[in-house]
């Protein structure tokens, strides 16, 4: 069984037992947290795809640690204009583990 859930403007394709990076939640460490936003479930009746949304469908989740991923280096210049900046950026994420699917 799998669901395609929707958070963070991004789409995941998840399995129970899964551990996805996503954006950035609210929710703390340890804590569950519930993807409302599922777009597509596979389960033993078929798949049963949203318009845009499945009514009744969640995908509980627990929070595992929030990090930064690495760091990536933005650098602007301009040709023989002596204009040059550098900047760094991390971008933050959650770590959660997929726990169940309710379809």
């Amino acid at each position: 069984m799998y669901a395609i859930i929707e958070t963070g403007g991004k789409q995941y394709k998840v399995q129970e037992g899964d551990v996805l990076f996503v954006e950035k939640l609210t929710a703390g460490e340890g804590e569950a947290v519930t993807f409302d936003r599922v777009l597509a479930v596979s389960g033993e009746a078929g798949l049963t795809i949203g318009a845009p949304l499945v009514s009744g469908a969640s995908v509980s989740a627990k929070v595992e640690k929030h990090g930064k991923g690495k760091k990536i280096v933005v650098f602007k210049y301009k040709a023989k204009k002596n204009y040059r900046r550098k900047q760094g950026h991390r971008q933050p994420y959650t770590k959660v583990v997929i726990e169940k699917i309710q379809a």
